[in-house]
C-alpha cells in the first residue's frame, strides 16, 4: 500500500452546478477528519458559498473577502467546525464576481493555500468552466471530476476537462514563448487535420520536436480522478470506464475510476435537515461508498467494477 503524502490539494470539480460536488467535498472532509487527518475546507464558489450548510453550519463571518479586498492572510480566516481535525474557509465573496479576481490576485491565493499547514485542503470549486476555476483546478494535485450518470452532466464535466487540458497546454508553453503555436494550430486545426487535443499534442510533438519533453513534462501529473454521484445500476456504474476511454482515446490522458455513490434519499434528507450525512449516517451505504473511494484517493487505487 501506498504511504499517503503531506500537504495534499485536492480539488473538486466538473463543470456543472448540481452534481453534488459540495457534498462530496465536505463528505471526505468528514471521512478523513474522523480518521485523525488534519482537514481543510475551501469553499471557492464565489457568489453562490453553501459548504457552510452542507456541515450544518451558519454563514461565518469571515470569508475570501476578507482576502481579496482586505488583505488578511488565508490561515486567519478558517473557522472551526463540530467535527473535530476540521476547519473551513468560505468562499462568500460579497463585492466580487468570479470574473473579476485578478491574476494577480489568483496566485496570490494559490500560495496561500499551498502554505496552509493541513494535512489535506479540500477545495470545492464552483460551477461553470470560468478560467479562474480550471486555475484553481489546475493547481491541485489531485483534481477530482464529479459526474452523474445522465448526457448533460457527462457532456459538461467532459468539456470542464477539456478545457483544464487546453489551457494547461497553453499556459505551459506560454512560458517556454510558444503559446502562439498552440492556438494558432488549434485554430487551424481543419488544415492539419487535427481532430481532437490528444491528435494536437502528437501534431505539436512531431512538428517540434523540442516541444516533447516540455509536454512530456508538463502533462505529467494531469491526471483525472473520476467519482460517480447518484447511480442506479450497474449500468450506470460502467460509465466510469467509459469515461476512462473517452479521455484517453480523445484527450490523451489518464483517468483513474475512484468510485461511485448510489442514489439514496438519505443525501437530501440530511442536506435538507443541515445534518451531515457521513456523521449521522455513518454506517450507511453512501458512507461506505464515500469511504472507499477516498481510500481509494489516498492510495491511488482504481475502483473494482462489481456489486456485491
Amino acid at each position: 500500500m501506498k504511504e499517503e503524502k503531506e500537504g495534499k490539494i485536492w480539488a473538486i470539480g466538473g463543470g456543472k452546478g448540481g452534481t453534488g460536488k459540495t457534498f462530496l467535498t465536505s463528505s471526505m472532509g468528514i471521512y478523513l477528519a474522523k480518521a485523525g487527518k488534519r482537514v481543510m475546507l475551501i469553499d471557492v464558489d464565489i457568489g453562490g458559498a453553501n459548504l457552510h450548510s452542507f456541515l450544518g453550519m451558519s454563514r461565518p463571518k469571515k470569508s475570501l473577502t476578507n482576502f481579496f479586498e482586505m488583505g488578511i492572510p488565508l490561515s486567519r480566516l478558517a473557522v472551526k467546525t463540530d467535527i473535530d481535525n476540521m476547519s473551513l474557509i468560505t468562499g462568500d465573496v460579497h463585492s466580487l464576481a468570479s470574473d473579476s479576481i485578478k491574476f494577480t490576485q489568483k496566485l496570490k491565493l494559490f500560495r496561500h493555500i499551498v502554505r496552509l499547514k493541513k494535512q489535506y485542503v479540500i477545495i470545492d470549486l464552483g460551477g461553470g468552466s470560468h478560467n479562474n476555476t480550471i486555475d484553481t483546478f489546475l493547481m491541485a494535485d489531485k483534481k477530482v471530476a464529479v459526474l452523474e450518470p445522465e448526457i448533460i452532466s457527462i457532456e459538461n464535466m467532459y468539456h470542464f476537462v477539456k478545457n483544464a487540458l487546453f489551457r494547461k497546454i497553453r499556459m505551459s508553453l506560454k512560458a517556454y514563448g510558444f503559446k502562439e503555436i498552440v492556438e494558432h494550430m488549434w485554430e487551424q486545426r481543419e488544415k492539419y487535420k487535427i481532430k481532437s487535443l490528444k491528435e494536437l499534442i502528437e501534431s505539436l510533438k512531431e512538428s517540434f520536436s523540442y516541444l516533447e519533453d516540455i509536454l512530456d513534462r508538463e502533462l505529467s501529473n494531469f491526471k483525472i480522478y473520476l467519482v460517480l454521484n447518484k447511480i442506479r445500476n450497474t449500468q450506470d456504474i460502467l460509465i466510469g470506464s467509459s469515461m476512462k476511454s473517452i479521455f484517453k482515446k480523445y484527450l490523451g490522458i489518464n483517468a483513474q475510476f475512484i468510485g461511485y455513490i448510489e442514489y439514496d434519499d438519505a443525501v437530501w434528507r440530511s442536506i435538507r435537515e443541515r445534518r451531515p450525512l457521513m456523521q449521522n449516517n455513518s454506517l450507511s451505504r453512501v458512507a461506505k461508498e464515500i469511504g472507499v473511494f477516498t481510500e481509494n484517493l489516498l492510495h491511488e487505487r482504481e475502483m473494482k467494477i462489481s456489486r456485491s
